[in-house]
């Protein structure tokens, strides 16, 4: 009885035979190319950098308010950020953790030092403390 697996991986066989546009598919072995591109897409000139639009802005009064406005609340953001790595730093540091590292650790992974790292430690415990009477 002959092999109709090899008979079916054979490109030489009675589906390479019967063309291109016999059957479903693709003979086997036979690979399409991609259509040919008729035009290139133009490479537009990059923006020049904006920073929230305050180049715009031509009145001197909004420019001082609209960059005020900009200035309180990167700080309130960088402050929020600052409480999120304490309570992370704490977290890390907690001797409860089966995998709790060392300060040393911490501060060189959040690019502190040693001395920051402790008393980042400690703030973030402090921040820790009223959820836990929460929970």
């Amino acid at each position: 009885m002959p092999d109709s697996q090899a008979q079916a991986s054979d490109p030489s066989g009675p589906a390479a035979a019967a063309g291109p546009g016999a059957g479903a598919g693709a003979a086997p072995g036979r690979r399409q190319r991609p259509v040919q591109l008729l035009f290139e897409p133009q490479a537009d000139e990059p923006e020049p950098e904006r920073f929230f639009d305050l180049e715009s802005i031509d009145d001197p009064a909004e420019l001082l308010r609209r960059s005020t406005e900009l200035a309180l609340a990167f700080r309130a953001a960088a402050e929020r950020a600052t409480d999120f790595q304490a309570v992370a730093a704490a977290q890390l540091a907690d001797p409860r953790r089966f995998d709790a590292l060392p300060e040393t650790e911490i501060a060189a992974r959040a690019d502190w030092t040693p001395d920051y790292a402790a008393k980042m430690i400690e703030y973030g415990r402090g921040l820790l403390r009223p959820r836990r009477h929460e929970d």
